[in-house]
């Protein structure tokens, strides 16, 4: 009987000695990608490349965002990739690239989001008997990003300190709940998945009004939620005074504010935070329920998506900036994500986190560690967060090194040690940067995938989307899983 070059490449990536022979691995190598590129280069094609160049054998399908950083071809201004349509989508919009089946969506307000991008095309439809017949299995992978002109969006937004509508969605909103929950089901039970992935990438109010994250620089104290009917209820239940809370926020919003102007209090910057924090406990206590309702939202997805297959699993996207704040990392405490979590995403973007970090650096300095050079609080960071990479001058042309890998590898899996729960490094390929900083390279790629293969990663997730990634640094990463492979076969 014949069999064709695709049947075999699926067939060797199944696993056992054929597996070992043709240099795969038994653990998880997935992509994040969207539907342009199957739309693109066509399916098969794009299953050829993954398989052969990569070693793929999971595939994160960015299933629902109305972002650009998981779907939609290269970001405009980014140097075009080496496949796909030499163009940039400057129309883009986003959505669901699924069907959506009404009986999952009855108890929330967000119906109307199915993608108009791409007509009535279906990713999953389109993807899934492809990546079966190889062998692939196949994730879908959504994230917390929307647009302010859905329909319906407005009654799930955040409500900020002065009553004023934001830009994201509350995680106490029973209608955003219901959504979250009821895409994730309808996903599972329609289609033949493997996984499903979520992402939200966010701060309470705390974290916003600080700007304590890459991009954070200028950020308005004032926008920070959520101060809806629903999350003052829940406040009130936990036993925390609103008023006190929104007190405490407006006078952090004064001093940050001040401090951005140059004016220095009488015992410095720091222990001038510490003494807002000191007077006013409910901004911790604000800042904590956030985090504990959006691990409610994690839990939530989780069983819906059990319930509705057990074999399906459910994990989550942990933002970068759990590599550069304190404040953020403190509040990822993985042993009690890993109750509700069947993996974990940890973001380990070594290339662009130079720039992000320096970015980081930029705005926590221009307040609480005002006192001290970019240099010192680079220094102070690196130090509580246990590692260390270049000055804040060199690491946005240099990125982090592979090493960061490897030791923010070993970190998390000390963090989930003795559960179930899987870590898979989230590795950066061309992820983008300003033009003259740094930008990824196949030894670079290489590095830091044999870096958290060696540090024992359960598997390694090629990030961000396929569309902007390079076929060299592609073929890198998949160099380093077959070596990896390999050396572990010869043992």
């Amino acid at each position: 009987m014949s069999v064709s070059r695709r049947e075999f490449m699926g067939a060797a990536m199944l696993g056992g000695a054929s597996a070992a022979k043709s240099g795969a691995w038994r653990g998880m190598v997935g992509i994040q990608i969207g539907a342009v590129s199957f739309l693109d280069e066509g399916v098969e094609p794009v299953l050829d490349i993954l398989q052969e160049k990569a070693a793929v054998n999971t595939l994160f399908v960015a299933t629902f965002t109305y972002g650009r950083g998981i779907a939609g071809r290269q970001v405009p201004g980014q140097p075009l990739p080496d496949h796909g349509k030499p163009e940039y989508d400057l129309d883009f919009r986003g959505g669901c690239f699924t069907r959506m089946r009404p009986e999952f969506y009855k108890d929330t307000v967000l119906k109307e989001v199915r993608s108009r991008d791409y007509g009535d095309y279906d990713v999953l439809e389109a993807v899934i008997p492809a990546a079966r017949r190889r062998g692939l299995k196949v994730f879908c992978w959504y994230e917390d990003v929307w647009r302010n002109d859905v329909p319906g969006i407005e009654k799930v937004q955040e409500v900020d300190l002065y009553g004023r509508r934001g830009s994201r969605t509350c995680v106490n909103n029973p209608d955003h709940r219901a959504f979250l929950a009821g895409i994730a089901e309808d996903w599972t039970r329609s289609y033949e998945i493997d996984g499903v992935m979520w992402g939200s990438e966010r701060h309470g109010a705390l974290g916003t009004a600080l700007g304590a994250s890459h991009g954070g620089r200028g950020s308005d104290p004032g926008r920070v939620g959520c101060f809806c009917a629903h999350c003052e209820k829940k406040a009130r239940e936990r036993g925390i005074s609103v008023q006190r809370a929104k007190e405490g926020f407006r006078v952090l919003e004064g001093y940050v504010k001040s401090a951005r102007a140059g004016r220095r209090p009488a015992d410095g910057h720091f222990v001038e935070f510490l003494r807002i924090l000191m007077r006013y406990p409910e901004i911790l206590a604000w800042e904590q329920m956030f985090h504990d309702s959006l691990r409610e939202c994690y839990r939530l997805i989780y069983e819906r998506v059990k319930a509705a297959r057990a074999s399906v699993q459910a994990g989550w996207h942990i933002w970068h900036n759990n590599s550069f704040s304190p404040f953020y990392r403190a509040q990822q405490d993985l042993r009690e994500l890993a109750s509700y979590s069947d993996f974990l995403k940890i973001v380990m973007y070594h290339n662009c986190a130079g720039e992000r970090m320096a970015s980081y650096i930029d705005s926590v300095q221009e307040h609480i560690f005002r006192d001290m050079s970019k240099e010192e609080a680079l220094s102070f960071h690196y130090r509580v967060m246990n590692y260390a990479e270049r000055g804040y001058e060199q690491i946005p042309y240099t990125g982090f090194s592979a090493g960061y890998v490897e030791r923010e590898t070993r970190r998390a899996l000390a963090g989930v040690a003795g559960t179930r729960t899987q870590i898979w490094p989230g590795i950066d390929i061309d992820i983008p940067t300003a033009l003259e900083h740094s930008r990824s390279t196949p030894p670079g790629t290489k590095a830091a995938v044999l870096a958290a293969l060696r540090a024992g990663a359960h598997g390694v997730l090629l990030s961000r989307k396929y569309s902007e990634m390079r076929l060299a640094n592609l073929a890198a990463a998949g160099e380093a899983v077959r070596e990896f492979a390999g050396a572990q076969a010869r043992r």
